[in-house]
């Protein structure tokens, strides 16, 4: 158990579809119709999901829209607290799940930077040192004075990737990262994905793009419905998840 990273015993998340939503006086004097109503308005994101993953693991989320990988994420990144069932993590988290999350859209690269930094922890002095080399691999040295508001997705995808990855973490989790941007970029995630594999961290990596993940991952976990449906290697995974989506289309 010294080398688990990540450990989720029968998670389960549901969500109130109902919140906040205003009750008639009718529905208020009567608890059981009111009642009644809100079970029919919980929504189960997840259910009994149960997997561990070791150090250094490149661990893959599979499955289509609306199957619950991104509320897992969350989930493993403690942005969110299962309804039942516990997640247990080891050691430093940089999620990148929703990207752009914690940027002031009103502010340049260069002030995000600095923004999102000191909220991971970094001095100024460390960022002063790390800012060319951010910039850099962001590839957006000829708009580090605009605000961001004016970039494209791909830009501030570059940009939080290169900043969510400026040390190494224990654990980086992923959605979908790797598939935005040109193809330059998608080479240059690839290679700092393996060097921080290699520097030790453990990755969570949650994509459309079979192939990567079938490249990259040592084993991928298929959810649908917020159940699991398969947890194994990750050619035999992507197989199945394949002959599976084929048979859905027909």
């Amino acid at each position: 158990m010294e080398n688990m990273m990540i450990q989720a015993e029968h998670v389960g998340m549901e969500f109130n579809l109902n919140r906040g939503k205003v009750r008639t006086l009718k529905e208020r004097l009567f608890a059981k119709v009111a009642d009644e109503q809100k079970r029919k308005e919980m929504f189960k994101a997840l259910e009994d999901i149960s997997f561990c993953i070791e150090k250094g693991e490149i661990f893959g989320v599979i499955g289509r829209n609306g199957a619950g990988k991104s509320t897992l994420l969350k989930l493993l990144a403690g942005i969110m607290k299962p309804t039942t069932g516990k997640v247990i993590t080891k050691g430093t988290i940089a999620p990148m799940i929703e990207l752009g999350a914690g940027f002031d859209f009103e502010l340049s690269p260069i002030e995000n930077i600095y923004l999102s930094g000191s909220i991971l922890g970094y001095d100024k002095k460390f960022l002063d040192e790390k800012l060319p080399e951010i910039l850099s691999f962001a590839d957006l040295w000829d708009f580090k004075d605009s605000p961001i508001k004016y970039f494209s997705s791909g830009m501030v995808a570059r940009l939080a990737f290169s900043v969510s990855t400026l040390v190494v973490p224990d654990i980086l989790i992923v959605d979908e990262v790797l598939s935005v941007g040109d193809t330059d970029f998608q080479k240059k995630s690839y290679q700092r994905m393996m060097e921080l594999m290699k520097g030790g961290s453990t990755v969570v990596y949650v994509s459309h793009d079979i192939e990567s993940l079938r490249t990259m991952c040592n084993r991928i976990l298929w959810i649908e419905h917020g159940k699991m449906q398969m947890l194994g290697e990750s050619n035999d995974v992507c197989n199945c998840y394949l002959n599976y989506s084929d048979t859905q289309k027909g």
